[in-house]
């Protein structure tokens, strides 16, 4: 497929905080925003003002609209939905206190980063599940703006898997290296004449969010992918 059939530029980003950050809120919850992340996605929308997007995309749960919609708003251009970039399932795990370095999540990202992309726990999607779902809405979004600039509002895990999927050099291996998927991370990303990707910036949390966080700190555990 030729450059001009891609996007010029696309800002792939994790939605505002939500009004549960310290539990699992998977694709069977679909939560708001908290105050905070109301706050997140007003600074997020500023600061998109002088990017010269030419259309915002989002899943379509609450928590990715209420944090893209400013966005569209603020730069005057079309909010479409994809609902296929919707949060992972992720079963029984859902609504229960968020553990990072032990538990069901910790242990599915050993065996994902040891290769093995097809296990998973009850109910959740693998690796190879969501795969399966998201390069296909990803494509869908990249063919729908040739030449456009686009920012694409998705969910922590999901960011990760597009990412480790779609860029030169990346595989599932990378997933402790990529780093933590906070909210309002920001990706900036431009197509290679291979069908890859390339970041220019790799979840990476704007100044004026981080400046608010700093003004709105509410301390704890936040959920992480």
């Amino acid at each position: 497929m030729p450059a001009s059939a891609f996007p010029e530029r696309v800002w792939l980003l994790r939605h505002a905080e939500t009004s549960a950050p310290h539990v699992f809120n998977g694709a069977e919850s679909d939560v708001g925003l908290s105050e905070l992340g109301v706050r997140q996605s007003a600074a997020v929308a500023g600061w998109f003002r002088d990017h010269g997007l030419t259309a915002v995309v989002s899943s379509g749960m609450r928590r990715a609209i209420a944090t893209a919609a400013p966005v569209a708003t603020a730069c005057g251009v079309p909010h479409h939905l994809e609902p296929d970039l919707h949060e992972r399932r992720v079963g029984p795990m859902a609504g229960q206190p968020f553990a990072l370095h032990d538990g069901p999540w910790a242990d599915t990202v050993r065996h994902w980063t040891a290769g093995n992309t097809a296990f998973t726990t009850e109910g959740a999607e693998s690796f190879d599940d969501l795969a399966g779902r998201l390069l296909p809405a990803w494509e869908r979004v990249v063919a729908a703006h040739p030449g456009g600039r686009v920012a694409v509002v998705a969910h922590g895990i999901v960011c990760k898997v597009l990412l480790l999927s779609l860029l030169d050099g990346w595989d599932v291996s990378g997933w402790q290296r990529l780093g933590r998927s906070a909210n309002v991370a920001v990706s900036e990303l431009v197509p290679l004449a291979n069908g890859r990707w390339k970041a220019e910036a790799l979840l990476s949390v704007p100044e004026p969010v981080l400046e608010v966080e700093e003004s709105h700190r509410t301390g704890g555990v936040r959920s992480e992918a």
